[in-house]
């Protein structure tokens, strides 16, 4: 995507220095666009657990790079397998973490050259991601297509929760890849973007990456969704995944079951979009299952922004209250219209997703 007329991916090698990886510091976004070197397996690591890097595909880019940058350091069982378990367990929930990471370590298994292999693999994990985003995307807009016929081409209003955008993956996003086609297609098309508390990713990375983008959309608070459904201003829900079962239930930002709630109260299609890294093939029961993030009460009790030029922390909490900060929900099967992945669009049940992915039955 672009950022002020030039191209971005959030993660890249360093030009003239190949064991220097460089991301996008995405907590100073949207007020400060600042590029960090990654150079250890331990910046690798806090870079996915303090979240420098969010989102499920670009958490597991990161991952594969961090196992390069661990094999230049040594490349022996033993310390890939430490590198590996460390970058495992910095975020529990995004299964395209373990899944980017075993898939470095099956290449790596049989290989002559561990650094090349490392290497190479990293980068083609990469690119396939932008890949499956991108096909993402062409299966994803049709519905959108359908919408704007239906409607004799007035404007398709989107509602999202988080981000699941290019910032999220390495490129074009999961939920936002439909989007910017749609809006490249010359469709007329809106977005509300929720804030997304208590990290407001909506407010300050999907507002940020629409407005770049030249995407028409409003910021709206968490709880102002199931309003504008109500009154008929939302025609479709597209939301991203952190993990997904063979059944179709969806684990995603907190707050997700409840759009998908009252998606269904309002007769809205509410559409999950996900490269198939992002499902874990193994469960069945969502809720049951997924292990749930459970971060810092500071996340919940403070909020930053730009006071005056300069970036505050304020408390808005009293400092003594007790905090439970949930990262994720699990949203069922039964309330998602559909899934939309690099292979095209499913229903959300095992028999549907196995007809796509068959190769998993």
């Amino acid at each position: 995507m672009d950022v002020n007329g030039r191209h971005y991916r959030t993660i890249w090698v360093k030009k003239g220095d190949s064991k220097v990886i460089q991301i996008i510091d995405q907590r100073k976004l949207p007020h400060e666009f600042v590029i960090v070197d990654l150079k250890t397996v331990d910046d690798f690591n806090s870079a996915i657990k303090d979240m420098l890097v969010r989102g499920a595909p670009l958490i597991g880019a990161t991952a594969a790079y961090g196992i390069y940058v661990a094999a230049l350091d040594d490349d022996s069982d033993a310390s890939l397998k430490k590198a590996a378990e460390k970058l495992i367990s910095s975020r529990p929930t995004a299964i395209d973490l373990k899944w980017a990471v075993e898939k470095q370590l099956a290449a790596l298994k049989n290989s002559k050259n561990r650094i090349k292999t490392a290497f190479e693999t990293a980068n083609k994990i990469a690119e396939d991601y932008v890949e499956m985003c991108r096909l993402i995307g062409i299966h994803g807009v049709g519905i959108i297509e359908a919408i704007s016929k239906k409607k004799k081409g007035a404007a398709v209003n989107i509602l999202t929760h988080c981000n699941a955008g290019w910032l999220a993956t390495v490129d074009y996003g999961t939920a936002t890849a439909p989007i910017y086609e749609a809006f490249n297609r010359k469709i007329d098309i809106h977005v509300w973007v929720d804030e997304t508390r208590p990290w407001n990713q909506g407010a300050k990375l999907t507002a940020w990456e629409l407005g770049k983008h030249g995407v028409p959309s409003t910021l709206i608070a968490d709880n102002a969704g199931g309003h504008l459904m109500q009154h008929g201003m939302v025609d479709m829900c597209i939301v991203g995944s952190d993990r997904t079962t063979r059944t179709g239930d969806v684990a995603n930002k907190i707050g997700t079951y409840l759009k998908a709630l009252a998606a269904k109260d309002n007769n809205i299609p509410f559409y999950v979009a996900l490269p198939s890294s992002t499902f874990d093939w193994k469960i069945k029961d969502g809720v049951k299952d997924i292990q749930i993030e459970e971060r810092g009460s500071d996340e919940v009790k403070y909020i930053e922004g730009l006071h005056e030029g300069k970036k505050r922390k304020v408390l808005i909490a009293p400092e003594e209250t007790n905090v439970k900060n949930y990262s994720f929900d699990v949203t069922p099967a039964r309330l998602v219209t559909g899934l939309i992945t690099e292979r095209g669009v499913c229903r959300a049940n095992e028999k549907s997703i196995l007809n796509l992915f068959p190769e998993k039955k």
